[in-house]
Parts: C-alpha cells; structure tokens; sequence
C-alpha cells in the first residue's frame, strides 16, 4: 500500500506531530499490544526526529518518521496507519524491518494465501483449521465478573501471518473476537 508513497504527490496534507499527540499514539500502540516494552517503543519512536502526519485520501493518516541518510536528502519513512477512528496500525514495512517486535497476530492457512494477498479479507475458515492456523488462546485472562476474556476482542488490530512462512502477510483488524471466530 505504501511501497510507491511519495509525500509530493500521495498526500494532501502534511503535519509535524505535537510532542503531546506522539506521547498519545504512544500509549495506543502500548494498549493495543501489550508485548512491545517501553524501551522497544521509544526505540522505534523516539522524541527526535518528531513524526510527521500525512493525510493521505479523505479517511487515512499516516505516520512517518524523517530518516537523514549521508549523501541524500532527509525521507519519510511510513511507520504506522490509521483509517478513519480505527486502531493505530504498523506498516509491513516496520513489521519486516523489526521482526524482534511482538505484534499481536494469527497465522492463517497456505490455502488463504493467494487470496489475501489479492485482496480479500481473511475468513473464519482460514483461522480455525486444525493444521496451519494459529489464534491467540482465549480464557488465559478473566474480565471483572470472572468470565473467560477472548484471546483476541473484535476492534483488535493483528498482524497476519501464513502457515510456514517467515515473514507477514498482511496487517488488520478483527472483525468478530476470537471466541465468535470458533462459533
């Protein structure tokens, strides 16, 4: 998606993120995935260089960080997504170029490979196959009245990987939680 972005042309806004705004997509990013430390995080998002915000179409934002490389002009590199009031997403990008970063994520059958990568959403049948798919476990955490909370809630956003390969596939939201998913 953001392979060929060219602030010049791609966006028709552009903005310096306030210190404060950073400090929010922060927590978001924390919130949403609870495996990445504090350290990992500041590492990946530190106060200097700030972000800069593109409003890309008329419901995208997209977060880069300026990246100066000795011989060439300072880039933009796109880190993170958001459409609309969704969850903060990371590019393919970051996720490839920080394999050590622990995203939540589900891992889908090679047979729904093809299909993703043209496009399609990913299926309840692809994510609940005895061989070759993986889902988060649910009841490992209880909510305030003791019932079993869902390995992944509907709103989650998730990294999606494919049976037997290495790298990501694809980067979303969950439609249904993860206990909806198995119904």
């Amino acid at each position: 998606m953001f392979k060929t972005f060219d602030p010049s042309q791609d966006v028709s806004t552009s903005t310096q993120v306030k210190a404060s705004v950073q400090r929010g997509i922060k927590a978001q990013i924390a919130e949403a995935h609870k495996s990445i430390s504090d350290d990992e995080l500041e590492a990946l998002l530190p106060k200097k260089p700030p972000l800069v915000q593109y409003k890309v179409g008329s419901h995208m934002m997209l977060y880069c960080r300026r990246v100066e490389k000795e011989g060439a002009s300072p880039s933009d590199e796109p880190m993170f997504f958001q459409h609309r009031d969704g969850p903060i997403l990371p590019t393919l990008r970051l996720i490839h170029m920080y394999p050590m970063l622990k995203f939540k994520n589900v891992t889908v059958d090679k047979g729904a490979i093809p299909y993703i990568l043209g496009g399609a959403n990913v299926m309840c049948p692809g994510l609940t196959k005895e061989v070759g798919s993986k889902m988060p476990p649910d009841g490992e955490e209880q909510d305030v009245h003791g019932f079993d909370k869902p390995g992944l809630s509907k709103g989650d956003p998730v990294v999606i990987f494919a049976e037997g390969k290495e790298h990501a596939l694809a980067v979303g939201v969950m439609a249904m939680s993860s206990i909806d998913v198995y119904v």
